[in-house]
């Protein structure tokens, strides 16, 4: 292994320092290590090659930075090693996932797959589309939106702005109750409803669960980006004499728009995977159904699971359920996208 030269400038009070180039080496000479090693004991798996040379660029860090920088700048280092450890096990398995699902999902991803639904085409079949199930998710996630989204915001103001005593606990303490609900409870609570009314499966039953799933998401973010809100905005609008209504709605708001805005798509891209609720209150449906209100409908969550579940093993549902995987990814995407450039737009403009 080559020696570190440490950098020290003679007659400075600074003590000795690895340089720049160090932790780039060491995290080099880590990989090819640990991939060496792994060969040698027969380790086929790249995430066993992954974690060790993850622990000997840690622990490699910590012994030459001790040697050289002190125990004290070596415990810097170590904190920082481990920093860039843990995000590197959060993002490898975020590429991985994004990368199996193109390399798999662009085999049938075409116009044509958009365009038609899957009709008198069997799952084992190939041929189909998801013109049917896109439709569905727009409706469903779109119609939950609604009505969540007014009602997340407003609750969040309520407890921002208004909320003191017990109303505003109790209502604290069921939003953090909501927060942790399965959706599979959400969708049982709407399908005892429609039980009682004898009501069929149809996509605005999906919707109300999905609001449901998504209002304490939205309240929570909500009211965490109010509170960013300086305090000195609100009391400089008062002190003009303009309404608290109106403070609010010219001042909080646009202050914290940007916040509330991320917060609703969190919520969206939660909502839209959903699969247990549509599954049993929307049904599915192989055909367009373009009416929320009447009638089973598909969903991509929900097309996803069909198309896995009841494939019996043919490679044709397999492309078009990672067709349909792709495809939610990419409408997510595309929201977070329009989302963020909406609240950049509406934002103050900020100025000398």
């Amino acid at each position: 292994m080559s020696t570190v030269v440490a950098d020290k400038r003679p007659g400075s009070l600074q003590g000795a320092r690895l340089p720049k180039w160090f932790p780039y080496a060491l995290a080099g000479g880590s990989v090819a290590l640990g991939v060496g090693i792994s060969f040698a004991a027969g380790l086929d798996s790249s995430v066993q090659w992954g974690l060790i040379a993850a622990i000997l660029f840690v622990v490699g860090t910590y012994v030459i930075a001790t040697r050289v920088e002190g125990k004290r700048q070596a415990k810097d280092r170590i904190a920082t090693s481990l920093v860039w450890v843990a995000f590197l096990l959060a993002v490898v398995p975020l590429v991985s996932l994004v990368w199996t699902t193109v390399a798999r999902g662009v085999k049938v991803l075409d116009v044509y797959f958009l365009t038609h639904s899957m009709g008198v085409v069997a799952n084992s079949e190939p041929g189909g589309g998801i013109y049917h199930a896109i439709i569905g998710s727009l409706e469903q996630v779109g119609l939950a939106t609604a009505m969540g989204a007014p009602i997340g915001v407003l609750t969040a103001i309520y407890l921002v702005e208004y909320g003191r005593g017990k109303l505003a606990k109790a209502v604290t303490f069921f939003v953090d109750v909501m927060t942790g609900i399965p959706s599979i409870v959400a969708g049982l609570f709407i399908l005892s409803i429609m039980l009682q009314f004898d009501m069929q499966p149809f996509g605005f039953a999906g919707s109300l669960a999905l609001a449901i799933l998504m209002m304490p998401v939205v309240v929570r973010s909500t009211e965490e980006m109010l509170k960013l809100v300086p305090n000195e905005l609100r009391e400089a609008s008062l002190a003009l004499g303009i309404p608290k209504w109106r403070t609010i709605l010219k001042v909080v708001l646009p202050t914290a728009l940007g916040g509330i805005t991320t917060g609703i798509m969190l919520a969206v891209a939660r909502i839209a995977g959903e699969t247990a609720p549509v599954l049993l209150l929307v049904f599915g449906n192989p055909f367009i159904n373009n009416n929320p209100f009447e009638g089973a409908q598909a969903s991509l969550p929900l097309y996803i699971y069909q198309q896995y579940a009841n494939s019996g093993g043919a490679e044709a549902s397999y492309d078009r359920a990672w067709a349909a995987s792709l495809t939610l990814i990419a409408f997510v995407m595309i929201l977070n996208l329009g989302a963020r450039g909406i609240a950049r737009w509406k934002a103050p403009k900020t100025g000398r």
